[in-house]
């Protein structure tokens, strides 16, 4: 049960407590004093406000009702009996997806959403390391619709579990699950991993909250973005330049791996200059040639290929704090020996960076 802790020339409400059941008395600990007054307390014992613990005989403790709270933040005593059951997280599922039990052992967004409302303040994020079906961000995306000042955002973290090799090796309990998983992606012709249920549950709570909220539809932001571990976008060099012949130095003519993606090399860059991986992309267009334009134009990075002069100049002038190309993207030597001068000239603060 609460005290309060007084200064020293203040005297509180110090009396003993008695516990109508067994006639123990209590006394608030030395130097601190009791938040109501003793006809105050006769009165919660008699309602049913202050308890003596659930057996019966141990320090008085109040019971604090969900309706008297006015913060946004809640105890989890006020709310630990209404926060839903396993099943009610697989019928959650089975409403998104269509299909009966397609996870084993979900957990329900209303507890994980409860739990997230007790120490959430504005702006947080919440790290969930094993995500699995994604009721985290369900969670998180139901509670900033019902509270829009929050705007919380998620990040999770998901092993790509091999469906079929899950399958193999499950017990009988786990198994209708995962085959009713296979069915639901080979009909949708995605992947058979366990990420891929994940990703789709948030696209389907997500579009379900915006129908369920629609006052929330100007603020709600229920977009998500996925990134994978990979091996590095540069070529692997196993030896020095002095041990390669010259027709296989051509190999090298770029030293980037051929199966990269130009959004690929941009999460690199990003990672490499501490650019947030959450913050907003567009893509523009210059002279042709698609230029990233991250922030609102703190990093702008071109990976086209025959990446002119007039390219080069355009980024410069929209000064950026970075500006990202390609080496092998340039389109002559001329244009490699003006790139500088043309950043000197229109943006000579702008950090450059060449791939």
């Amino acid at each position: 049960w609460d005290t309060m802790d007084l200064s020293a020339n203040h005297k509180g409400p110090y009396f003993a407590v008695t516990n109508p059941q067994t006639g123990e008395q209590f006394f608030p600990p030395k130097g601190r004093y009791w938040v109501f007054n003793e006809p105050e307390v006769v009165s919660r014992i008699a309602d049913g406000r202050i308890i003596f613990g659930k057996s019966g005989n141990a320090r008085p403790v109040q019971k604090v009702l969900l309706k008297d709270r006015k913060s946004t933040k809640r105890k989890a005593e006020s709310w630990w009996d209404n926060h839903g059951m396993n099943e009610d997280a697989t019928a959650e599922l089975t409403s998104l997806f269509g299909v009966a039990k397609i996870f084993s052992h979900p957990k329900p967004s209303k507890l994980l959403k409860n739990i997230c409302s007790i120490v959430l303040e504005k702006n947080d994020i919440v790290l969930d390391f094993f995500s699995g079906s994604g009721t985290t961000a369900d969670a998180v995306m139901q509670l900033n619709a019902e509270i829009t000042s929050i705007n919380a955002r998620f990040i999770m973290v998901q092993l790509p579990e091999d469906l079929i090799e899950s399958l193999a090796s499950a017990d009988n309990n786990a198994k209708a699950a995962i085959q009713a998983a296979i069915n639901f992606l080979q009909l949708e012709k995605k992947p058979l991993l366990l990420t891929e249920i994940g990703k789709e549950r948030i696209r389907r709570a997500g579009k379900k909250i915006l129908d369920e909220h629609p006052e929330a539809a100007g603020q709600l932001d229920i977009g998500f973005r996925v990134l994978k571990i990979d091996t590095t976008n540069m070529q692997d060099v196993y030896y020095s330049p002095a041990e390669y012949k010259q027709d296989e130095i051509v190999l090298f003519a770029d030293n980037i791996k051929p199966d990269r993606t130009s959004e690929d090399l941009l999460f690199q860059v990003m990672l490499d200059l501490g650019v947030l991986l959450s913050s907003k992309i567009e893509e523009t267009t210059i002279g042709g040639k698609v230029v990233f334009n991250v922030a609102d134009g703190y990093l702008l990075a071109c990976f086209d290929s025959d990446v002119t002069s007039e390219v080069i100049t355009e980024v410069a002038q929209k000064q950026p704090y970075y500006a990202v190309f390609r080496d092998s993207s340039i389109a002559s030597d001329s244009v490699a020996t003006n790139f500088e001068q043309i950043f000197a000239t229109y943006s000579p603060t702008t950090v450059r960076k060449v791939l």
